[in-house]
């Protein structure tokens, strides 16, 4: 693409956001902290679901002290008044990753950097007819090319956002709306709704896994995970299914690329492994990080199911 189109483009581009681009909490902030909350929710979810939990969590820890523990001195003392303002220091932050280090340094910081997500890796991919597997290296790599071309060198916050609204209400995944997207002469794609191409999904994986339900005295036995879930609560988990035991709930649910059968026993136990085991007060289940695969078990067992309960005199 010619300077003179990489030029014609960004104005297209920056005309349409500023009639349509949609007025989203995080767009409204400068604050690194609030930014990379969002950005770690917009990975797990869609934006109409990350907006209530964002506000919510944001009321509630609204910087990085409020998130610290008394006991954590040295995390407060580290991050008061500090954050790393260029890409190469962000991604030495612990879990940062390219895209998200990205999207800070351009959305805290409006610094003159490339975004690639979903978003615009589908604007990306048919504004250069780019028919590699986008999940691969090649095109991981490409793709970030693609968009360090385009990037202006100036008010990169508000392009990155009109590129992102771009691909979620415009140049859709199945059926692209071309007839009302501003950018529509640059674009390249001679069939666009086959764009982007990815590898072949691998297998899916079946597992089955069995953890155990333990009340006593309006309390419930919870593990914390040191795996998949990690730091998180979960049902105890039991090496293998009860003999002559029917489960008291059965629920399948995705994990990457496994799909996993959840079976629940109802137990008795009376020694526990004080080092990942707790007893928590049911009505404080809500506090309680757990993951939304436990938590629908732990729901439907505790609401209206209670005669099922095997429990533990303490």
């Amino acid at each position: 693409m010619s300077l003179k189109n990489v030029r014609a483009f960004r104005r297209s581009l920056l005309d349409w956001y500023r009639r349509y681009g949609r007025d989203l909490p995080w767009r409204g902030t400068r604050d690194p902290y609030a930014i990379l909350v969002s950005e770690f929710m917009l990975q797990q979810t869609q934006v109409s679901t990350v907006i209530p939990y964002y506000n919510e969590w944001l009321y509630r820890f609204p910087d990085f002290a409020a998130l610290a523990c008394a006991s954590e001195n040295d995390v407060l003392h580290a991050w008061q008044g500090l954050f790393p303002r260029s890409v190469e220091q962000i991604r030495q932050l612990p879990g940062i990753g390219k895209y998200t280090a990205h999207a800070v340094a351009s959305f805290a910081f409006n610094e003159s950097v490339p975004i690639v997500e979903s978003n615009t890796a589908r604007v990306f991919t048919r504004l250069f007819n780019f028919r590699k597997p986008i999940d691969s290296d090649m095109g991981r790599k490409r793709l970030w090319q693609n968009a360090a071309m385009l990037v202006p060198k100036a008010n990169a916050l508000t392009y990155n956002s009109a590129l992102i609204d771009l691909g979620a209400l415009v140049c859709v995944p199945r059926q692209p709306k071309c007839g009302v997207c501003p950018v529509k002469k640059f674009c390249r794609a001679k069939n666009p709704e086959t764009l982007p191409v990815r590898k072949s999904s691998p297998r899916t994986k079946r597992l089955i896994e069995n953890h155990s339900l333990i009340v006593s005295r309006s309390r419930i036995l919870l593990q914390k995970a040191d795996s998949r879930w990690r730091g998180l609560w979960i049902l105890p988990l039991l090496q293998k299914s009860p003999a002559n035991q029917q489960s008291i709930y059965k629920g399948i649910f995705p994990f990457t690329n496994h799909r996993i059968t959840l079976n629940v026993f109802a137990q008795r136990q009376h020694k526990i492994d004080r080092r990942l085991q707790r007893w928590i007060k049911i009505n404080s289940l809500e506090s309680i990080p757990i993951p939304s695969a436990h938590r629908r078990a732990l729901r439907h067992l505790l609401n209206g199911h209670r005669q099922n309960y095997m429990t533990v005199d303490r």
